[in-house]
């Protein structure tokens, strides 16, 4: 399920143990759809204490399968009182504690994973498994939980899959020192515990935990892992005491864990459309709405009515006058002040008595006892006064917006922008208002998609001036995504290189700030080395001209205007290839201008799983080298063409940076290098070039290259080649040569590594489903 990761660790750490947890979520029992059947005629609506809404169901035939089988619920009665338990991946069986039909949501109790030392380097216990939620309905919730580690000296690391493709990691670090009596219930902030957010869509995730558990397992011999419920955890300093103490004494059932469940096999029908085949909202009087986490929808019963919409005529009209005589708090909710009220199917009204009148609300009556003359005149009062507010209000709602359009300009860089472009003089970068924006892509029209990530979407679009760019436009803006933007934008605004793909435009005076960059015709790199099924051949003189552009942009980045700039997130999905094939490095969320010195720290390392630097993730600092080591697993994908995490025959993921260095150890790499550019006459070039990926992924960022270094090396590896290939046809794919350094690079030494024993967060036998 992740990258195999290889951490330089200053102190002796113990082999990692992969901790994953299988979770459902929470749930808010249901009140007015308790009146009512929940459950398909003729099966049990409730275990023990739990009620089981359709489309759940206890066995085979009283859940909706035909949906999902994981509907499908079992209810053990060797307990008392019963409990329902669902099965999970691999028969594992997980006990239910609540289910919401009306939130869409669950709560499971789920097992703790966990590992124990009976000496400094004996493990005696532990727990741990893997998961994944894509044939599944349900998705953890990325409100109602949080990852959480607890154990001294202890490093959590949570990552997966974002819905099909979008990789995910984060973790957080927890310590012992200074811990004494009064951090009993302290939130989990560092001591003793530490906790981090999960995002949402998570369909494939598991943790690892790495300890140095040499100081303390003799009073702290337990660490552990969980994704949990918001709230219900704080720390204690006994949790931390005894073989499984804190499970033995808080949590022998498990933690409890929120999902939100939904039927994900489908959406919801546009309007004035017949309902697809299978659509689950199966009563009158319901209707759809789109799941708030990740694919798919729910059925909600109209207002007015109450029980189960996924149940044939399961949604039943509310009586709101009998509710109003058997409790007091119905007669707020529906009220009908002075008057009798009559039911409707969906509503009631309120019928007003002799002598009184409707007091203008629908829901109370008034005596009449008002003169005509005075209605008149309070009528006429009352439409001057309405038409002078309507006035006001229209003012006030046209100076609010242009209040929010300047807050939202000055939120998103806007006036920092300004002054950067003025200082340098930077005249390219056009300001567009949301309206260009909207012409620009038709109305964000899903034909102009181009991608879609993690954080949000780009569209292709056409400016007024007829120029193509890519707008990329966030899905949701927090104060870190705004930050990234403004990043972004600011770093992108100093820079001009032929390999570094150009901000066009922007625009900030909207809550979600976009982004107009060229558009680069041929997509990415990793589609264009991975994605085509028959893949095409491409000739090695084309994969050397696109490492050694990317390569240049980086150096340029590094070395060559006044303020070095840190990418933080070089991969081969942010290397784009324009009609010629030409390089261009994209995408500067993750960057930063290099102010930092030695005692500076990034709060939480960004990156990818297969290309993160792991000793800028232990270290917590983003230096020139951190970009060196991503590029290193670049090289690697030109040499092999498989991807940084790639499937063995096996189907278990690897990661291509680790094995490729035990193959090059063992000097069998050539097996691993992609057959097409194989050829006797060109194997000194590609031998070199796996030394300089090689040299790029050295554990410590002292011993690897600069990227002016990698730059030249690439230079006089592409005139080995030519020189080498001099007699051969030449390739089909037309390029363009690059000029570069005048001075030939000297050949590569032969690189040894003196140690492997290097502590790695190596995430071993992770399954996908």
């Amino acid at each position: 399920m992740f990258a195999d990761m290889h951490p330089t660790m200053k102190e002796p750490m113990v082999p990692v143990l992969i901790l994953c947890i299988f979770f459902l979520a929470e749930v808010r029992p249901d009140e007015a759809s308790s009146r009512f059947s929940v459950s398909l005629p003729g099966c049990p609506d409730k275990c023990g204490n739990v009620s089981i809404p359709y489309p759940f169901g206890i066995g085979e035939e009283c859940a909706a399968t035909r949906l999902n089988s994981y509907f499908r619920v079992t209810c053990n009665d060797t307990f008392h009182p019963p409990r329902p338990t669902t099965i999970g991946d691999e028969g594992g069986v997980v006990e239910i504690t609540d289910i919401s039909m009306e939130h869409g949501e669950m709560r499971v109790l789920s097992p703790i994973s966990h590992i124990c030392f009976a000496s400094s380097n004996t493990t005696f216990n532990k727990f741990g498994g893997g998961y994944g939620l894509q044939s599944t309905p349900f998705l953890p919730s990325p409100s109602h939980n949080r990852f959480m580690v607890i154990g001294c000296n202890t490093l959590g690391l949570i990552g997966g899959y974002q819905g099909a493709a979008s990789q995910y990691a984060t973790g957080c670090y927890s310590y012992c020192e200074g811990i004494n009596s009064t951090s009993d219930g302290a939130p989990c902030a560092g001591m003793g515990c530490c906790e981090a957010a999960i995002p949402a869509n998570l369909t494939d995730f598991g943790v690892t935990s790495e300890m140095n558990q040499s100081k303390v397992w003799k009073f702290n011999p337990c660490f552990y892992a969980m994704v949990v419920e918001v709230g219900w955890y704080s720390f204690r300093k006994q949790d931390l005491v005894g073989n499984l103490g804190f499970i033995d004494t808080r949590a022998k059932r498990g933690a409890p864990i929120i999902a939100d469940w939904a039927i994900r096999n489908g959406s919801c029908p546009e309007e004035g459309k017949e309902p697809p085949s299978g659509y689950a909202c199966a009563s009158a009087n319901s209707y759809c709405m789109a799941a708030n986490n990740g694919p798919g929808y729910l059925c909600q019963c109209s207002k007015g009515y109450e029980g189960n919409p996924y149940i044939l005529n399961g949604c039943q009209d509310i009586d709101e006058c009998l509710l109003r005589t058997q409790d007091s708090k119905y007669e707020e909710l529906y009220p009908c002040r002075k008057g009798a009220c009559h039911n409707t199917q969906g509503s009631y009204f309120c019928k007003c008595k002799m002598g009184t009148k409707s007091d203008g609300t629908n829901f109370g009556c008034q005596s009449v006892h008002a003169s005509a003359g005075l209605v008149i005149g309070l009528s006429v009062s009352a439409i001057v006064l309405m038409a002078l507010a309507c006035l006001y209000t229209m003012q006030l709602q046209r100076k609010r917006h242009m209040i929010e359009k300047e807050e939202y300009f000055r939120q998103n860089g806007g006036l920092k922008l300004y002054d950067e472009m003025r200082a340098r003089k930077v005249h390219t970068i056009h300001i567009l208002t949301e309206k260009e924006i909207r012409r620009a892509t038709d109305n964000y029209n899903e034909d102009r998609v181009l991608g879609c990530g993690g954080r949000g979407m780009v569209y292709r679009g056409t400016l007024d001036d007829h120029k193509e760019v890519a707008i990329k436009k966030s899905k949701v803006i927090n104060d870190d995504c705004r930050e990234e933007f403004v990043n972004e934008i600011i770093i992108l605004s100093q820079i001009n290189h032929r390999n570094i793909v150009r901000l066009l435009g922007c625009c900030l005076d909207v809550d979600v700030p976009m982004l107009a960059y060229e558009f680069v015709s041929n997509g990415t790199l990793s589609n264009f080395l991975h994605g085509a099924d028959p893949r095409s051949p491409i000739p090695l003189d084309l994969r050397l001209k696109i490492a050694t552009q990317s390569a240049e942009a980086l150096a340029y980045l590094h070395s060559s205007i006044s303020c070095t700039i840190l990418h933080g997130d070089v991969k081969s999905a942010n290397i784009l290839l324009d009609d010629q094939h030409n390089a261009k490095i994209a995408d500067f969320g993750a960057s930063a201008q290099k102010s930092m010195d030695e005692s500076e720290f990034i709060m939480l390392v960004q990156g990818t799983l297969g290309y993160l630097d792991p000793e800028s993730f232990i270290s917590h600092q983003l230096t020139e080298k951190s970009d060196v080591y991503s590029f290193g697993v670049v090289l690697l994908e030109l040499i092999t063409r498989k991807r940084a995490m790639f499937a063995d025959k096996f189907n278990e993921k690897k990661s291509l940076s680790y094995i490729f260095l035990l193959m090059f150890r063992q000097n069998k790499h050539r097996v691993m290098m992609d057959f097409e550019i194989i050829d006797e006459a060109v194997m000194a070039v590609l031998e070199k070039l796996a030394q300089l990926a090689m040299h790029c992924l050295c554990p410590s960022g002292d011993d690897r290259p600069t990227m002016k270094e990698v730059v030249e090396r690439l230079h006089m590896l592409r005139r080995l080649h030519m020189d080498a290939t001099s007699g051969c046809e030449e390739s089909y794919y037309a390029h363009n040569n690059h000029g570069g350094s005048s001075s030939l690079a000297t050949p590569l030494d032969d690189m040894t590594y003196n140690s492997m024993e290097t502590s790695t967060l190596i995430l071993m036998g992770t399954r996908y489903k």
